[in-house]
C-alpha cells in the first residue's frame, strides 16, 4: 500500500523533516539486513488517539535487538515517549500506522556487525487495512507457498528482523502472481507456520487452534495474543497445536491476525472453501470485539490503549 508522507520522523532523539530522514548508501543494515523493527497502530478513541499495546510492541522490539546483540541507546520508556511524540507532532488524531526501526548505520562494513553505530528511527502515517477493506469484510484467498518458513535453528524466528522478511516477500509475490491475496508458509517439516506477516487461527469444533510460535517458526503476535484474550473471555478454548495444510482445508472457519492486517477472515485455501466460504460466526464475533477494543469501546480492554496527550 502506498505511504502518505507526514511531516516529521523521529531519528536518534530528534524530529526531522520527512524528506530529510535519509541514511548513507553504506549503511550496514542496508547491505546485510541486520536491523529489527515493529509495526504498531494507533486508533481514534473517545478519549483521543491511543496507541494499541504500545508497551508490548516496544518490549518485543528490544527483545529482537537483544537476539541480534544490538545495544540500543534508548530505554523502553524513552521509546514509548518517542512514539507518542511522533503521533502527536504529526497531528495523527484519526489513527495511524507506526514503524519503529533499529538499524546498524554507516561506519563499518563486513559481516561483523559489532563495531557498527546503532540508530533508531520512528515514522508514522495514515494507513488503511493491509489486506483491504473487502478482505476484512468478506474474507481472503490463501495459497500454501512453495517457500518454506525459516528453520528456528537457522534464523531466530522469535525476533522481528528486517532481513528475514525476504522470505516473506518471496512468498507474498508468488501468491499475488498466482491470483491469491496472501500466502501460508510451512515449516521445514511441513507444519503450518504463519502467513507472510500474520499469525493464523482455525476454528474446529468451537475451539480456536493456532500453531505454536517458536517451534513452527512463527513470530509470537501481539494481535494474536489479544485475540486469544478475547476468545478466553468469551469462554472459547484456545489451543497451541501443530496444524497441517489439510487442517486449513477442513476447518470450520479460519482467520489471520496481525497489526497491519488486524483480523481478517480466510474464505479459501488452495481453492478449497473454508467452511461455507464466507466469514464464520466466531470469526465475525472476535473481529467485532477486536475492532471495538482498539477504539476504546470495551471497558475490559482499555488497558491495551496508551493515550497520546
Amino acid at each position: 500500500m502506498p505511504i502518505t508522507p507526514t511531516e516529521k520522523i523521529w531519528i536518534d532523539g530528534e524530529l526531522v523533516a520527512w524528506e530529510e530522514a535519509n541514511v548513507h548508501v553504506l549503511t550496514h543494515s542496508l547491505h546485510y539486513g541486520s536491523g529489527v523493527f515493529e509495526g504498531i497502530r494507533a486508533y481514534p478513541t473517545p478519549g483521543g488517539v491511543a496507541v494499541f499495546r504500545l508497551a508490548e510492541h516496544v518490549e518485543r522490539l528490544l527483545a529482537s535487538a537483544k537476539v541480534l546483540l544490538i545495544d540500543v541507546p534508548f530505554s523502553a520508556g524513552q521509546l514509548v515517549a518517542a512514539v507518542k511524540e511522533v503521533v502527536r507532532e504529526n497531528g495523527l488524531s484519526e489513527g495511524c500506522y507506526i514503524r519503529p526501526i533499529i538499524f546498524l548505520g554507516y561506519g563499518e562494513m563486513g559481516l561483523n556487525p559489532l563495531p557498527c553505530p546503532v540508530s533508531v528511527a520512528i515514522a508514522a502515517w495514515p494507513w488503511g487495512s493491509y489486506l483491504g477493506e473487502e478482505g476484512v469484510a468478506n474474507g481472503i484467498r490463501l495459497k500454501v507457498s512453495s517457500w518454506q518458513r525459516h528453520d528456528p535453528n537457522a534464523m531466530p524466528t522469535a525476533a522481528k528482523i528486517t532481513g528475514m522478511y525476504v522470505n516473506s516477500s518471496l512468498a507474498k509475490v508468488e501468491a499475488l502472481k498466482a491470483g491469491y491475496d496472501e500466502a501460508v508458509m510451512l515449516s521445514p517439516d511441513g507444519r503450518v507456520s504463519e502467513c507472510t506477516g500474520e499469525n493464523l487461527f482455525v476454528v474446529k469444533g468451537g475451539r480456536l487452534v493456532t500453531p505454536p510460535a517458536s517451534s513452527a517458526g512463527a513470530l509470537a503476535g501481539i494481535t494474536q495474543s489479544s485475540v486469544e484474550s478475547i476468545a478466553g473471555d468469551l469462554g472459547i478454548e484456545v489451543l497451541h497445536e501443530d496444524l497441517l495444510r489439510t487442517d486449513l482445508y477442513l476447518a470450520d472457519e479460519a482467520f489471520l491476525t496481525g497489526t497491519a492486517a488486524e483480523v481478517v477472515p480466510i474464505c479459501q485455501v488452495d481453492d478449497r472453501l473454508v467452511g461455507s466460504g464466507k466469514p464464520g460466526p466466531l470469526t465475525a464475533q472476535i473481529q467485532q470485539i477486536y475492532f471495538a477494543a482498539v477504539r476504546g469501546q470495551v471497558d475490559r480492554y482499555k488497558d491495551w490503549l496508551d493515550h497520546v496527550e
